[in-house]
């Protein structure tokens, strides 16, 4: 195996995983007081513990965490928080659209990195393909899940942008 390539890939998602934490409990706290609060919080969870799954897999397989990319996740995290969102001072419903779509993103990404240790793990026998397996799973409900509350956010956000489905035809 390439351990060089392999330790750039997973320090890249390492610092992917640094902002998706970030994100999601920004997210979570964001949101806490509304219907889904107690899923945005679970997801939120989850993605912290899958974060120390990655730095424990990277342990596994003897490659060092890079801090530069664990400050850039965290910086990229911090300045993604300055982006217009059409209100001046406070947030906007597009803000969360926007903040769930790019954590559905990132989760497609991470699914992508346990996909991939999948096959590195079938010429790696220090990779265990059961919990490799558990943690794509989790990805694909978290995709699942915020794919629905994006799509329920699109219908409220965009509401009076949408032609009249009535109009028009006759």
């Amino acid at each position: 195996m390439h351990t060089d390539k392999l330790g750039i890939y997973l320090n890249d998602h390492l610092m992917g995983a640094t902002f998706g934490v970030g994100i999601a409990r920004r997210i979570a706290h964001q949101n806490r007081h509304s219907v889904r609060g107690p899923e945005l919080q679970r997801i939120a969870d989850e993605i912290a513990d899958d974060r120390e799954a990655l730095l424990g897999l990277m342990g596994t397989l003897g490659v060092p965490a890079r801090r530069y990319k664990i400050y850039g996740g965290w910086a990229a995290e911090r300045l993604g928080r300055l982006k217009p969102n059409g209100a001046l001072y406070r947030r906007s419903g597009l803000s969360t659209f926007i903040e769930l779509e790019t954590l559905r993103l990132g989760i497609e990404g991470k699914s992508l990195i346990w996909g991939t240790l999948l096959v590195v793990a079938s010429h790696d026998t220090r990779l265990d393909t059961s919990r490799l397996s558990e943690l794509l799973e989790r990805a694909r409900r978290q995709i699942s899940t915020l794919e629905t509350m994006r799509r329920s956010a699109a219908e409220v956000i965009f509401a009076d942008d949408l032609p009249d489905a009535g109009a028009g035809s006759g």
